[in-house]
C-alpha cells in the first residue's frame, strides 16, 4: 500500500503504518491524521512530539500504559490520563498516535 503526499507515494503497510521512518513529516502527519478523521491540534502535536522522543530513547513504539505515563511525566497529571489521550486519538490512542507520529505499530496493542 502507500499514502500519496504532495505528490509523492510513501509505502505503508495494510494497517497505514509507515513501513520508512525517514518518509515522516509533519506534512506527512497531517495526511495520515486525516486519514484517522482527525484533525490535528497543538494537543495531538504535543503528543506526537512525546511519543517521537520515546521512540528515540527506547526504539519502540509505547503501548498504552507506558504512553499514559510518559505524557503524564512530559505534559503534566491532568493529560496523562487514558481519557484524554483517547478524546484526541480515538478509537485506541497509542495504536493511532503511534501511526500519525509515523511509528512503528506497538506491539502490545490488539
Amino acid at each position: 500500500m502507500s499514502l500519496m503526499v504532495s505528490g509523492k507515494a510513501l509505502e505503508t503497510d495494510k494497517e497505514g503504518y509507515l513501513k520508512h521512518l525517514q518518509d515522516w513529516s509533519p506534512q506527512v502527519a497531517e495526511v495520515l491524521a486525516r486519514n484517522e478523521n482527525i484533525t490535528l491540534t497543538t494537543e495531538h502535536w504535543d503528543v506526537i512530539e512525546v511519543l517521537r522522543e520515546f521512540y528515540r530513547e527506547f526504539e519502540l513504539s509505547p503501548a498504552m500504559r507506558p504512553l499514559v505515563k510518559r505524557v503524564g511525566q512530559k505534559l503534566g497529571a491532568d493529560k496523562g490520563r487514558s481519557i484524554y489521550l483517547m478524546k484526541l486519538f480515538p478509537p485506541s490512542p497509542a495504536k493511532v498516535a503511534s501511526k500519525i507520529a509515523g511509528l512503528p505499530r506497538p506491539d502490545n496493542c490488539l
